[in-house]
Order: structure tokens, then sequence, then C-alpha cells
């Protein structure tokens, strides 16, 4: 389903990285010293927590996050948890929405890059030193780049509940290292590419398009209102690296009665200028693919009609005049 936007006044970090803590681009739950009231991992849901009053579990009242017992002894709990994909971290969202009189009061955040699961005996390096938390809140904490992590390790002190952990981040990944003829998906947010700005998404977020794997339901994908004025909806892409792209999908899965008509790309090699200047500009980008007839729930493959531009960094997405996409991908090489 489509992820609602949580926060629209959160800091510029959670909307310039990924998250790679997020479950579906293959974040995971290693270990924790106990989670008795609630598992681990749904910390790693990407979906906003939720309560549900009234719902009980054999161990007590049903929580969305991680939760732990309450400690009668000396000491503090913990978890370890994989990233997606091993990054440099810009950020974090320590959410505790819905854990009132059960948050975990404080806690401190390590970070090491392993290939394999990690020990105690493992690098680990402060991230976030230890910091107060309060129950029922969103805590955005900036922190300098910090070098490649592969996993986390979580203390809280001394015990209770997280609803949601959003480790904000860029994957490190060698492009270097990587063949020059090797076709590259520079659409897909696990490689690092985002959404800058859309004109609308009441329906459904337009990252939700550089998703992995195709949508599971009409929700799963960028839907726009219905549009009773002239015009057409769009949205602006960070490409993962400049690209010079060779070949296109647009994927309509699961979207029937409410498929765009038609779709256009347009690109530029950007190189200076905010995010706000990259909008306006965007709008006399040239043109990467004219526009194109779309069916609905159906994938469409491209790559005679794209126009061959050269180190691409960002295109716009244009679709006429409204409706819903699950996912589109831009296939290329390295620039």
């Amino acid at each position: 389903m489509a992820i609602p936007i949580v926060d629209p006044n959160a800091p510029s970090f959670t909307k310039k990285n990924i998250n790679l803590a997020d479950a579906r681009l293959g974040a995971k739950a290693i270990s924790c010293s106990d989670e008795f009231f609630a598992p681990l991992e749904r910390m790693l849901n990407p979906e906003p927590a939720v309560f549900i009053p009234g719902k009980y579990d054999t161990n007590g009242k049903w929580m969305d996050g991680w939760e732990t017992r309450r400690k009668r002894i000396q000491g503090q709990d913990w978890a370890i948890i994989q990233l997606a994909r091993p990054g440099l971290i810009r950020g974090f969202d320590i959410d505790t929405s819905h854990f009132t009189g059960n948050y975990a009061p404080a806690i401190t955040i390590q970070g090491c890059f392993d290939n394999a699961d990690p020990t105690e005996h493992s690098n680990w390096f402060d991230i976030v030193i230890p910091t107060n938390l309060q129950g029922n809140q969103h805590h955005y904490v900036e922190v300098p780049e910090t070098a490649r992590v592969s996993h986390l390790k979580i203390t809280i002190f001394p015990d209770g509940g997280i609803a949601r952990l959003r480790v904000f981040g860029q994957p490190d990944i060698d492009w270097k290292s990587l063949s020059p003829k090797q076709l590259i998906d520079f659409a897909a947010v696990e490689n690092g590419a985002y959404v800058i700005a859309t004109n609308n998404e009441h329906f459904g977020l337009a990252n939700n398009l550089l998703l992995p794997g195709r949508g599971v339901n009409m929700g799963d994908g960028w839907e726009t209102r219905r549009r009773r004025e002239p015009g057409y909806d769009w949205c602006v892409i960070k490409l993962a690296h400049a690209a010079n792209l060779e070949k296109i999908e647009v994927d309509t899965c699961h979207f029937k009665g409410n498929y765009p008509d038609q779709c256009s790309f347009q690109a530029q090699s950007v190189t200076g200028g905010t995010d706000q200047s990259v909008i306006t500009e965007s709008m006399f980008w040239p043109i990467l693919m004219p526009q194109q007839k779309l069916s609905m729930d159906h994938q469409h493959y491209f790559s005679t009609e794209i126009n061959p531009l050269k180190k691409v960094t960002h295109v716009r997405f244009n679709i006429f005049p409204d409706g819903g996409v699950s996912r589109i991908r831009l296939w290329g090489s390295i620039a």
C-alpha cells in the first residue's frame, strides 16, 4: 500500500536520501536482547506506525514497533540490524509514535562495516551519542556523513519501545568498478535515486515509482488526483549517477480505469543550483522521450523512442493528463 506523508515538515536530509533501514529494500533484523512485547522486525516496517485499540496478543498489548519487557535487573536492551545496502549515513528518524508510557527513554546508535553478521568484537563506532527520547513523536537526528556502514547496533536505556527507525543516507556504490557497458537501473531507489518534487501525489507517493519489484496493488504506485483543468502532472527525479540512458520501462501494474493516457520524459545534466531551480528549469529540459501512448495494467518498454542525451543526472517524468503509474525503470550505462 502507499505510504502517506508522515511529516511534511521533516528536515531536508529525510527527503534527499533513502531509508537504508527499509525492509522492502532488504534491511533485516539480525538479533536483539529482548523482544517480548513486539518483535524487532516491526521497527523496520516502512509504513507509518499504527495503534489498534483493544488489540492484544498472548504477551500483552499489541504494539507496532520493537518493545522489550520491563527490565528488573541492571543493564540495557540492544538490537542489531543489517542495512538494505552498505551506505553513508546522513541522519535518523527515531520514531516513538503511539509509545507513551512504554517508550525507550534514551538511545545510542553505533555502526560497523562487516561482510558477515557482526559480533561484540566487530569494529563498532559511535554515530548517535546518548540521546533522550520522548513518547509519541519523531526525533530527527542529523549526523556528519559516516564511514561506510553495513550494520547498526541500537541500545536503549534501560528498556521500552521504538515504533520505527529510519536511517537516511546513500548507498555506497563503487561506480568505477562497474563495467561501462553494464546496463544499470539509474532510477532504482536502492541505487540512490530519489524524487526531488512532484506537482501532485494525492493517492500515492511519487517515490513509489522507484521501489524494487512490481507494485503489490493500486496503492503501491504514484497516483495523482483527477485533473479538472488543462495541463498535466509530473515529477522530477535525481538519478543514482550520471548516465547515458538506453532503455525505459513504464509499468501501469494494477492501474486500469485510472492509468495515464500518455507519458513523456525530459532530461538534463545538472551541475549546480538548488532543488527549486531544478524544478523550474525542468519545464525547459530537452526531450528524452516524446509522448507515448500507455495501456492499462501493462509493462511498457521503450528504446528506439529515446533521444541520445548524454550524462543525464535528472529526469522529469510527465503523465498526460493525470492518473497512476506503478514503477519506472531507466536503464543505461555509466557516463
